[in-house]
Parts: C-alpha cells; structure tokens; sequence
C-alpha cells in the first residue's frame, strides 16, 4: 500500500485504516502544533498511522477576499516543524507544476485537489517528486474514471499513487458519496474517504462553502464497513473561527470519540 514508504508513519501493524488529518489551512505555527499533538496523541493510544495534513496555500476559493495562506515558505516551514517536533509525515495539497518540487522539499506527501486532478502536467511532476500522490477524485469524475489519473503515476515509473473520494456533485449545492465506487476504486489504488469534503455544500449565495458537520460520523462509519484503506477529516479546535473551511470541519473534542468508535468498527470488520 505505499504506506512502508512514508518517512515517521507509525503503527503500521495494527491493521488499522490509516488517517490524514488537520486544518484545512495551516493559520499559524500555533495552531498547527497545538492540532498535530492532539491528534497525535489520539492516534497513538489507538494505534491509527497518522499523516498531519495541512494545506500551505489555497487557491481555489470562491471569492478573491477568502484567505489563502500565510506565505507559502511560511506555512511549508511550518508543516516541517510539525513534523520534526512530532515525528510525524505531513501532506499539503498542490496547485501549480512549479509547487510540486518545492513542496516536497518539506511534506512526505503531495496531494493534488480534485478540480485539478485531470491536469497532466500537475500530476507527473508531483510523480517525479518521488513522494506519494494523494489524487483526489474530481467531484465531476466516476469512480472509473480515477484508473487514469493512477495511470499517470505510473507512467512516471512510480507506484506511489492513492485515490481519495471526496463525494460528487448533486445538483448545485449539495454533495453525495457512492459508496459503490469504493471497491472500485481500491482495484487502482489504495482508497482514502474524504469524510468532511464530501459533507460539503459549496456554491453559496454568499460566495462561502457550507457543510454538514452533523453527518461526519454517518460518513465516516460507512467508509469503514466499506473497507476503505483511509480516512482524510479536517479537524480544528475552533471551527467557527477557522479561516478556511470552518463550515463542515469536525471539531478535534470530538475527534477521540468518533476515532475509537471506528477503530471498534474496523475490529470488528478485520473479524469476519
């Protein structure tokens, strides 16, 4: 599954689904570590292998006055940080072929956002990179058609690609997850269930995403009985007030809960 070729990823035994999990934006130095330790000390009593995951600029808002970041070097250096003092792998998602190169000079794993995923271009250099690739299933795509974006990993030479489902689009304002596109998907690649994306409603009045957070658990516990190999949730401890994506992120006091119960499920899954 790739996972053995990430740098600091523990618990690789436990036969446990596997996490990436932080902000949606990396804000400041602070909140980056104040996050990272207690999901770290979370995944660690349960066994779960754990990646931060935080994204060092966002380019893709809705309107040209949301926040985008803090600086790019600014947040990478950050998102190393987190990793030194934790001893932890990190991901953060790119953009452009030039940020493949430069962000992999700090994260261990480079993640391309589900409207970019058909860009070639994008693709390969984050492939060449020689990090693991993070392709996040386009909201317009079929779970079919992610065997070609894995393709394109592989065309690189590299085997190091996975497939993140962060639901489709259902009408303008809503979004739906096919869980039958699960096993189809894990055939290309291992398979990771963006929980907090696919609760997404984007295309608001107001030029701001909404979300359903209530739904978080609901999504998530299916993920797991459908055997997906991870689960991707951003999480923050004030989620009314975070810069990005507040609207369906899972606040971290509930983040233990919601862990142990499908680390439960997983158990009992593994059994049969």
């Amino acid at each position: 599954m790739q996972l053995d070729s990430i740098p600091k990823l523990k618990h690789l035994d436990a036969n446990n689904f596997f996490l990436l999990a932080g902000p949606c934006a990396i804000e400041g130095e602070d909140m980056a570590l104040r996050i990272a330790e207690k999901v770290l000390k979370i995944t660690d009593h349960l066994k779960i292998p754990y990646v931060f995951k935080g994204s060092f600029k966002k380019a893709n808002r809705s309107r040209i006055d949301s926040f985008t970041g803090i600086g790019d070097l600014n947040a990478l250096k950050i998102l190393r940080k987190v990793s030194e003092t934790f001893d932890i792998p990190t991901v953060t998602d790119i953009h452009e072929v030039s940020d493949a190169a430069m962000a992999a000079e700090y994260v261990d794993v480079l993640q391309i956002p589900a409207f970019l995923v058909r860009q070639t271009d994008l693709v390969v250099a984050a492939a060449e990179t020689g990090k693991v690739v993070n392709l996040k299933k386009g909201q317009f795509m079929s779970p079919e058609a992610m065997k070609h974006a894995v393709q394109k990993v592989k065309d690189t030479g590299s085997d190091k690609a996975w497939i993140t489902d962060r639901g489709t689009m259902f009408g303008y304002q809503d979004m739906i997850v096919d869980f039958r596109g699960i096993p189809t998907m894990r055939a290309f690649a291992p398979t990771v269930l963006d929980v907090t994306h696919s609760l997404q409603q984007p295309n608001q009045s107001s030029g701001v995403t909404g979300g359903r957070p209530d739904m978080i658990e609901t999504i998530a516990r299916a993920g797991i009985v459908n055997h997906v190999d991870g689960l991707f949730i951003e999480t923050h401890f004030d989620p009314a007030n975070a810069k990005s994506d507040g609207a369906n992120m899972l606040d971290l006091q509930h983040l233990e809960g919601l862990l142990t119960r499908l680390v439960a499920i997983r158990k009992t899954i593994n059994s049969f």
